[in-house]
Order: structure tokens, then C-alpha cells, then sequence
């Protein structure tokens, strides 16, 4: 195997997790089934896309809602059956309705194990209005060939700083060990999105990320293994 495709476990970031993305284990997408089946491969966290219906009710749904998605309020009170269970919510409509998923949160007993991806520098003033105490993590649209440069590096990382984000949110294809390694020193996260084969999810391991997001938890399991 490739050097670079080795990682050792002990390595990983402290507190290292791996989320179950949408529609894990060929689920369906943003169904009550893929928060199910990511709780019991073991992963720490499930993914969910939100957006809103015509009426405001949030749902379940990348794309504009159809009127058949699943409902926040079903996929909360799933999430609360099993303990300790985190939910990434993946904000694909960034509004003042946003308000609604602290509420339905709280009301299952969960606002203390959710937070936001999903959220890009001109959406963090409309998400700290609505929901001020759910913690997030920021998408950002890297430039591969800067991300070398000390410079580069360290223009992301206040720029993560003064978002007041945990980290950032970033397709694996962009991250380099030397960006991982920089964010570490500043005690911010590193969150890769979406390795779903073994060789994409070794590679990702290699980095030593905060987190991995993946539809196939079973093969992350084996890997780190």
C-alpha cells in the first residue's frame, strides 16, 4: 500500500468521529431508514439535508421539497431514540426559519447533540439571529493550488476564526496534510466529505480529520480496524 494511504489509528484527531452521510448503507435518501441503519453501523453522527416546505415546516430534502419528504420533527424523534446520537444538518436553504430546528430540537432533548454544516461566510450572520447557541462548521470553496502556501493557509483559518465556526466542511478531494495539520495548531476541525470507497477512506484517514462523512460506515469500521 501507498505510504501516503497508511494511517496509524492512534494518530487521530482526539474525540475523532465518523458520520453516516444521507442515504447511507443504500438507504434512501433523507429517510427515516438512513438515520436507522447509520445509528446502528455505529456511527457517531447522521447526516440530514434541510430545507423548508411552502408552509415553513422543515423537512428532509436536498433539493426544492416535492411534498412527500420526511419531516424534521420525524427525524429528531428518531434521533432521540438512541442515546448520545448527533445530527449534522446540512442547511441547503440558510433563512430566519432556521429558528424552528433549535425548537424541535429542544423539544425532543436533542438541542445539545445537533449542529449546522452547510453554511457559507454570507449565511453565518442569519444563522447566529435564528439559532445562536447550535454550533457550526463552514463551507468553504478552497483553492487547491494555494493550499500549500503559508500564506493561504493562514488567510483560511481566520477566516474560519472570525465566523466563529468549529472548523471547516470540506470535499476530500482539496484536503492536504499540511492544511489538516494547520487547522489542528489553531485548535480548529478538519470535516471531509464523502469517502465512500475503501481507497478514498484510507486516504482520508491518512490526514488524520475531525471527522469523516461516508454512505458506507461499514467499510470505515473495517478499515479502522
Amino acid at each position: 500500500m501507498n505510504k501516503k494511504m497508511q494511517c496509524n489509528t492512534a494518530d487521530l484527531a482526539d474525540g475523532f468521529t465518523y458520520t453516516a452521510h444521507s442515504g447511507c448503507m443504500g438507504t434512501p435518501d433523507n429517510s427515516l431508514e438512513s438515520i436507522t441503519v447509520g445509528a446502528q453501523q455505529g456511527a457517531q453522527i447522521v447526516e440530514i439535508d434541510l430545507r423548508f416546505a411552502p408552509d415553513g415546516t422543515p423537512v428532509l430534502s436536498h433539493d426544492k421539497p416535492k411534498g412527500n419528504e420526511v419531516s424534521l420533527e420525524q427525524a429528531f424523534a428518531t434521533v432521540a431514540k438512541y442515546d448520545a446520537l448527533r445530527v449534522n444538518v446540512d442547511v441547503k436553504e440558510c433563512t430566519e426559519q432556521l429558528a424552528q430546528v433549535y425548537e424541535i430540537a429542544k423539544k425532543h432533548g436533542i438541542e445539545d447533540r445537533i449542529f449546522f454544516t452547510g453554511l457559507f461566510e454570507e449565511d453565518i450572520q442569519t444563522a447566529k439571529k435564528s439559532c445562536p447557541t447550535v454550533p457550526y462548521w463552514l463551507n468553504m470553496d478552497v483553492r487547491p493550488a494555494l493550499l500549500q502556501t503559508e500564506k493561504y493557509l493562514q488567510s483560511l483559518v481566520e477566516k474560519v476564526k472570525n465566523c466563529g465556526a468549529l472548523g471547516i466542511n470540506m470535499n476530500k478531494n482539496n484536503a492536504t496534510e499540511k492544511l489538516v495539520a494547520v487547522f489542528r495548531q489553531n485548535n480548529l476541525g478538519i470535516s471531509l466529505w464523502t469517502c465512500n470507497t475503501t481507497d478514498e477512506i484510507r486516504f482520508a484517514l491518512s490526514l488524520c480529520p475531525d471527522n469523516i462523512t461516508t454512505r458506507r460506515p461499514d467499510l470505515l469500521k473495517s478499515v479502522l480496524k
